[in-house]
């Protein structure tokens, strides 16, 4: 099990970041993930393996103005 933004996601084994993405159907173009306090960048969301426990942190980008 994995902690994705406070809530509980089922974990197996070799998932990816963009594995995550896919099991959440969120159609948000992250640009940055929080993996256990470690920022993933969008380029390496195929090769980054999340790890059981983790606490991932979806973070959008924000625009001001």
């Amino acid at each position: 099990m994995i902690s994705v933004n406070d809530k509980n996601h089922p974990w197996r084994e070799s998932m990816t970041v963009s594995d995550l993405l896919k099991d959440l159907k969120d159609q948000y173009p992250y640009v940055v993930i929080r993996v256990n306090n470690k920022y993933i960048s969008k380029p390496n969301f195929e090769k980054i393996l999340i790890p059981d426990n983790a606490i991932v942190h979806l973070m959008p980008m924000i625009a001001g103005g």
